[in-house]
């Protein structure tokens, strides 16, 4: 993928999404976090792999001052084992739950 100087100055979004039985884990990179869990939740792709398997609860995210960086850390997860995503997860959301209210009310995972 060729970037561009006006897209590495756009920061960037990480997130994993789950269904409510937390057996499918999906993973997107995003430059506006909230909008994107909007289009997700709002199953603007009928089709997608998201609307397909009921993937709306935001299990974890991470932010990047570039999306560029953000790209290439999805990039990365996506290679993972679903343990290790677990994992990661678990570091900052033990008991799996959504983290969007929380994250719309302010509270943030990162310092």
């Amino acid at each position: 993928m060729f970037i561009t100087e006006d897209l590495k100055l756009k920061q960037g979004w990480v997130y994993i999404l789950s269904n409510k039985h937390r057996n499918v884990l999906y993973i997107g990179v995003t430059n506006d976090l909230i909008k994107r869990i909007n289009e997700h939740r709002e199953r603007k792709a009928n089709n997608s792999f998201t609307s397909r398997y009921n993937c709306f609860d935001l299990l974890y995210y991470e932010h990047y001052g570039r999306i560029d960086e953000a790209i290439q850390r999805e990039k990365r997860l996506k290679e993972w084992q679903r343990e290790w995503k677990l994992n990661l997860i678990k570091k900052k959301n033990k008991d799996l739950v959504d983290l969007y209210d929380g994250f719309l009310g302010g509270e943030y995972l990162w310092e």
